[in-house]
């Protein structure tokens, strides 16, 4: 990498953020955790881990102004990498709550409904079909098929066509995270992922934050 990136990492009081701080360390990358907005300004790319159920989240992004980071972030084409519940807060809604999402994409999200036989939460090793060109360096030296950790018991069903999604299968195929222009979200914890999940990681810096 050309520079040692400077990444924000949201910290809205909910959860650990030491795997995904570490993560980005390891990589080169200069990681503040930002507690305040208004810190977000100097950084050159936000992660958004996000932890917790779908209300505690808004109900938390709303009360310290992260909502209206997010999205102008966003809307701005800056580098923004979601995490979990940082991919499904950019939807519509959730049925998992009864708050509003960013509406950053169209879309909503929904609970698994499968037989007795697939567990709910969804929970460990899976693969993803990344649903890019072979060229496309935010999947270099990542195949389809490469093995990622999910945890979660909800998933994103998006209504926005132009969407680059990538998918995994449970039961049946469901969106495991999206792309669009220097947004990229996860369904899976790449900072859980060991090789592949820094790999992804290394790409985001590389191609998406790029100056």
């Amino acid at each position: 990498m050309d520079k040692s990136h400077r990444i924000g990492v949201v910290d809205y009081g909910t959860g650990n953020l030491r795997s995904v701080v570490k993560a980005f360390e390891f990589l080169g990358s200069k990681v503040s955790i930002l507690r305040e907005p208004e810190r977000a300004q100097d950084m050159d790319a936000l992660v958004f881990p996000g932890q917790g159920t779908f209300d505690q989240c808004m109900e938390a992004l709303n009360a310290t102004g992260f909502d209206e980071l997010i999205k102008g972030w966003i809307e701005q084409d800056r580098p923004y990498f979601g995490i979990c519940l940082g991919l499904q807060v950019l939807f519509d809604k959730s049925e998992e709550g009864s708050l509003p999402g960013l509406g950053v994409f169209r879309g909503e999200v929904k609970r698994f409904s499968l037989d007795s036989s697939f567990k709910i939460p969804h929970m460990g090793w899976n693969g993803v079909r990344w649903n890019l060109s072979k060229d496309d360096p935010v999947r270099k030296n990542l195949e389809d098929g490469d093995q990622f950790y999910f945890v979660h018991s909800y998933h994103v069903v998006e209504a926005d066509d132009g969407l680059d999604t990538f998918s995994t299968t449970y039961g049946s195929s469901f969106t495991s995270g999206l792309l669009s222009s220097h947004c990229i979200a996860t369904q899976f914890h790449p900072e859980k992922s060991q090789a592949k999940g820094l790999q992804l990681y290394r790409n985001f810096l590389e191609k998406l934050c790029k100056t």
